[in-house]
């Protein structure tokens, strides 16, 4: 533990999603003591499509023990589509993503981390938190006091604890996504493939009209089969949604699920009291994730995938390093740096690349029609992300052979990390 705190202190986790309760689990099983604090009661419904690549089993070998506890859903089949109707059918040799509830999932999670020996605080609505020299101090709604030596704050994309602390004063609109979604029983409304991950980029909501320039829709639309229910949703860059999506959210959803049923994919109706619209950061991690006495991880530290919106894999391991970062610190002047470094490794350039990438493609709709089209035209990269995707490859390993198949993709992204360095260099006091 860091030097000085008394080992009996717990560690405070505000947020009980999949980076907190993962964190307070890494804790509890070395033996450091650690108090979970969220405002709901568990289970609780939380929006998200529940979809996680399967890579999420080598990294975290027990889940696959704890999974058949819930109801998982595995798919080995992906559709994808272009913004102009081309399409192409991806088929892995095993699955290569897990379709789960998050409603069940996240109350999975908590189960495995109090088991570990974690204590769960419920109904501690967080509204004050500050900092000292000592300690953090956190204030709930109904005017609750907890104080801790170390605070991992995981309270989504809206993070009261990274606001109060001023870490993160709010998302630009062009860093976040807004996720149109609603999770509905099969019984009203039902993809009719269930084995197949279905995903559309840079979708047009005009549907079938024109689409004017080569710029695509800075979006996406999806369905995730799961066992009992299916996840149906269609997602914006914040920004771009204001500018250029004439529709109210739902009514965009039930346009979707509409032609979705036109089309043969879907049968049923959209059910209006399934729908939940949510944001997710999408414009990379935090500079700084963490600093002084506070971590900050999953959504809260922008630890989503900018291309996939995939968050779940990426909280998880954002979780896990916090509480390693707080295990391992040998005083706190170091903590913010070593969880830093720890994710940088990690998970940073994934995540940093996946920016450039959705800007890259999204700039040009010839662009994401070459990804599909190559699909089938090279079965070598194709394989390589199937892989990545399993857990079998790393992604050093993958950018390797991504930036040899195609280096006009390569040039872009190495020159985009320079100028984006090289601003924010500049940016900085000497």
């Amino acid at each position: 533990m860091i030097a000085g705190i008394s080992p009996h202190t717990p560690v405070l986790i505000v947020g009980a999603g999949p980076a907190g309760a993962t964190a307070a689990r890494a804790l509890a099983l070395a033996g450091v003591p650690v108090r979970l604090l969220d405002r709901a009661a568990f289970p609780r419904n939380k929006p998200c499509g529940g979809g996680i690549s399967v890579r999420v089993l080598a990294r975290f070998p027990y889940l696959e023990r704890a999974l058949p506890r819930i109801a998982t859903h595995a798919v080995a089949r992906l559709y994808l589509e272009g913004p102009d109707g081309h399409a192409t059918v991806i088929e892995s040799e095993g699955p290569a993503a897990l379709m789960i509830r998050r409603v069940e999932f996240d109350a999975l999670l908590v189960s495995l981390a109090q088991e570990a020996g974690a204590d769960l605080v419920t109904g501690a609505d967080i509204i004050q938190a500050t900092e000292d020299c000592d300690a953090v101090r956190l204030t709930t709604r109904d005017g609750r006091s907890f104080e801790a030596p170390v605070v991992i704050a995981a309270d989504g994309v809206h993070s009261v604890v990274a606001r109060r602390l001023g870490m993160n004063r709010g998302w630009a609109a062009s860093a976040v996504a807004l996720d149109m979604m609603e999770e509905t029983p099969r019984a009203a409304l039902r993809d009719l493939d269930p084995s197949t991950l279905w995903v559309a980029y840079g979708f047009n909501p005009a549907g079938s009209q024109a689409v004017k320039g080569r710029k695509a829709a800075e979006g996406y639309a999806y369905i995730f089969p799961k066992r009992d229910h299916v996840n149906i949703g269609i997602g914006y860059v914040l920004s771009h949604y204001r500018e250029a999506v004439d529709a109210a959210p739902y009514d965009l959803q039930r346009r979707f699920v509409a032609a979705l049923r036109d089309r043969g994919i879907v049968a049923g109706d959209s059910v209006r009291k399934n729908f939940t619209p949510f944001l997710i950061p999408v414009g990379g991690p935090l500079r700084r994730p963490g600093r002084g006495r506070v971590l900050l991880a999953g959504d809260a530290g922008g630890f989503v995938n900018g291309f996939t919106a995939e968050g779940i894999y990426y909280a998880m391991v954002s979780g896990e390093l916090a509480a390693q970062a707080v295990g391992g610190a040998p005083d706190v002047s170091r903590l913010a740096r070593r969880y830093r470094r720890a994710c940088d490794y990690e998970i940073g350039a994934e995540l940093r690349d996946s920016v450039l990438i959705q800007r890259y493609l999204f700039a040009d709709r010839r662009r994401i029609a070459r990804v599909i089209d190559g699909a089938h035209r090279e079965p070598a990269i194709t394989r390589s992300i199937l892989d990545f995707a399993a857990g079998r490859r790393t992604y050093r390993d993958l950018r390797r052979r991504l930036l040899a198949g195609a280096p006009l993709l390569g040039g872009r992204l190495v020159w985009e990390r320079f100028r984006k360095n090289f601003v924010v260099r500049r940016a900085q006091p000497s």
